[in-house]
């Protein structure tokens, strides 16, 4: 029976020093807090990780100017399944014209949380009550006259109001849409080194930027230029889409245009910041889910091949029509027949058959911004990214494009503060590990 006891005793004492906390001066390591990390993100497919051909490969043409083909090697990543839609970014502008009305316009008292959940030190947006914003509707119909009063001050000015006589909507004065946040620029952390002042390392967006600090910029106004249908041709009525495309419901599901390479970064920083909240009331680690950002060039190729290698189009190629003549893509036809697939400008996001990796519309429909500037050369073979430049490459080709533009391998270029009708974007979310299994 001794012996039992012993036995008992040397066990107890084995496990209780290779378990306890502070390992008893043997290294035991400091582990994180596990989750889940296999859920893909809603509306995106998973991208795996490998290596494919990037850059022309199919066929050389005379004075060509892109990129020599090259094997490159990616890590995997998460990516939209179609462009972002008008419904998806309207959710973005939605929520900067409630939050600036609920904290500019001193109405916080009804839409604030109660003191007890506030997050010490935190800012008056992470305050602001969502379940009772709702969609909106609580705010802006709001019956109370006081918060009517104060809500004028974002409404267009009212000596338009004897054209507007009996009219029960207003209109928001768009100017006052702008978003403000604060995003980390690990160029600025490398220039300034690693013991600097952490907030020298980050890009501020702000209302009022201190012009004498290189790292201060101007809030950017979120709501999407809809005169681009105007501006990109001048002599076309297109005065219909001017004023429908992004606030008619017939066109939720299409693709947004209109914005710039700014706004499309400051969609991901929120994208990124909205998600990040409700992983803090959910109790997972703020990264849980890595930022969301536009993709690179060759992020975005690699992704449009969907896995198959040397292919002309992201179908597979070599044709633009199927067997069935069918057209596979959005995009001008021949010499100026934009009708014969199926829109005389753009269609649904989810229009045509996807890729292979689950991607729609990665050729035609809206070019989509990436988040490399414009160069001639792939400088890396593993996750390249070129980032000095204003003008940036777009890629995919649009409804206005020939087909050339549809290929994998085209890019195109914009300089990032400019808008156009044919310019979209889709986000990527990048995976930590080497597989989703």
């Amino acid at each position: 029976m001794k012996k039992l006891y012993f036995l008992a005793i040397t066990v107890l004492s084995l496990v209780l020093t290779g378990c306890g906390k502070g390992g008893h001066g043997e290294l035991v390591g400091a582990y994180n807090k596990k989750f889940k990390n296999t859920s893909i993100p809603l509306g995106m497919v998973y991208v795996p990780g490998g290596r494919n051909l990037i850059g022309m490969t199919d066929e050389d043409i005379t004075f060509f100017k892109g990129k020599q083909s090259k094997m490159v090697s990616f890590n995997p990543f998460y990516m939209d399944q179609t462009e972002i839609t008008n419904a998806e970014y309207r959710q973005f502008v939605n929520w900067v014209r409630d939050s600036i009305a609920i904290t500019k316009g001193n109405i916080e008292e009804y839409f604030i949380k109660p003191k007890g959940n506030a997050q010490a030190g935190a800012s008056t947006f992470k305050n602001i009550d969502w379940k009772k914003v709702g969609n909106g509707s609580n705010l802006w119909k709001n019956k109370k006259p006081e918060v009517q009063t104060k809500l004028k001050t974002m409404y267009i000015a009212d000596n338009l109001s004897q054209f507007t006589h009996g009219r029960n909507d207003k209109d928001i004065d768009v100017r006052f849409l702008r978003y403000a946040y604060i995003a980390e620029n690990l160029d600025l952390a490398m220039q300034n080194g690693a013991n600097s002042e952490r907030i020298n390392n980050y890009d501020i967006y702000t209302d009022n930027p201190d012009l004498t600090k290189p790292n201060q910029h101007p809030s950017v106004m979120v709501y999407p230029d809809t005169l681009v249908w105007r501006k990109d041709f001048t002599y076309e009525y297109n005065d219909p889409m001017v004023e429908a495309y992004f606030n008619h419901p017939s066109y939720d599901k299409y693709p947004v245009v209109g914005v710039t390479w700014d706004q499309a970064n400051a969609f991901c920083a929120w994208r990124t910041q909205f998600y990040e909240n409700v992983a803090r009331q959910r109790k997972l680690p703020k990264n849980s889910r890595l930022k969301y950002a536009l993709p690179t060039e060759a992020e975005f190729e690699y992704a449009a091949r969907g896995g198959r290698t040397q292919t002309k189009y992201p179908w597979g190629g070599p044709y633009i029509m199927n067997a069935k003549g069918c057209l596979q893509a959005n995009f001008k036809v021949g010499r100026g027949n934009y009708v014969d697939d199926g829109a005389l400008y753009t269609v649904e996001a989810k229009a045509y058959l996807p890729n292979d990796y689950g991607l729609y519309n990665m050729s035609g429909n809206v070019a989509e911004w990436t988040l490399d500037a414009s160069n001639k050369a792939l400088v890396e073979d593993k996750n390249p990214i070129y980032r000095k430049g204003r003008a940036k490459v777009v890629k995919g080709g649009s409804w206005k494009d020939v087909g050339y533009f549809l290929q994998n391998s085209v890019a195109a270029q914009e300089y990032q503060d400019v808008s156009r009708s044919y310019i979209g974007f889709r986000c990527v979310s990048h995976f930590p590990g080497n597989s989703l299994m």
